[in-house]
């Protein structure tokens, strides 16, 4: 029986906060050189407003620390934070997992931005790597087309000439990832850590199975997630 594999990308193959750390690092350069301000002051409060209150508006509040706020430059901010080219690995237990995949149908569902989301695929080597047949960045088909929607998951069925019960996803968000696609048949697994480590899915929100890290994603637990195919 055909078994097909899809991930979810940011905190599920890599640590996202490495990549927010990335972007912060170049905005604050670039704030630097255009201010007298040192960039690594500018990191390090950017790094302490994003944790204690998220990240929504993290470049208003350092500008306005500084006295250099107006919406121009935070839009500019935002945009070098998008277009800067990271530096990204992967989790280490990806690597093997991916490894041990390798000859399987394996694919990859991420939402966010396209370009930035295709930026990140190429600084983790996923974009033609790992044996990774395709990544669907959902956004591409439509922001209506991001999870919970089940569009790009059907296009990989699709493409595989397979049943959704032939396909497990693999993902770390209970409020989007799974939802949209457990109703069609899809095995779903969740990967607890990232922002959504500790949290308690809303009922019908989780997923089939959880693990801790993709080392338990074994031919084990595998043959499980099937055993009803």
């Amino acid at each position: 029986m055909k078994r097909i594999f899809i991930f979810d990308l940011d905190d599920t193959l890599y640590d996202e906060r490495t990549y927010v750390t990335s972007g912060f690092r170049a905005v604050a350069a670039w704030l630097a050189r255009r201010y007298s301000v040192g960039s690594g002051e500018i990191l390090r409060q950017m790094e302490a407003h994003l944790d204690q209150f998220g990240r929504g508006a993290v470049f208003d509040a350092v500008l306005r620390s500084h006295g250099i706020y107006s919406r121009r430059l935070v839009a500019q901010c935002v945009g070098v934070y998008r277009s800067h080219l990271p530096k990204l690995t992967l989790y280490p237990d990806a690597v093997a997992c991916l490894a041990r995949l390798r000859g399987q149908p394996v694919y990859i569902v991420t939402d966010g931005n396209k370009h930035v989301q295709q930026r990140k695929l190429e600084a983790l080597g996923l974009h033609a790597g790992y044996g990774i047949r395709k990544c669907y960045i959902t956004r591409r088909y439509g922001i209506r087309n991001e999870k919970p929607s089940p569009y790009c998951f059907l296009q990989i069925c699709r493409k595989e000439h397979a049943q959704p019960h032939q396909a497990v996803y693999i993902g770390d968000n209970p409020r989007k990832d799974f939802v949209g696609i457990k109703p069609l048949g899809f095995r779903t697994v969740r990967v607890r850590r990232g922002a959504y480590k500790g949290e308690q899915p809303a009922p019908g929100y989780d997923a089939d199975w959880t693990i801790d890290t993709l080392d338990q994603l074994n031919e084990r637990l595998i043959a499980d997630i099937f055993a009803s195919s």
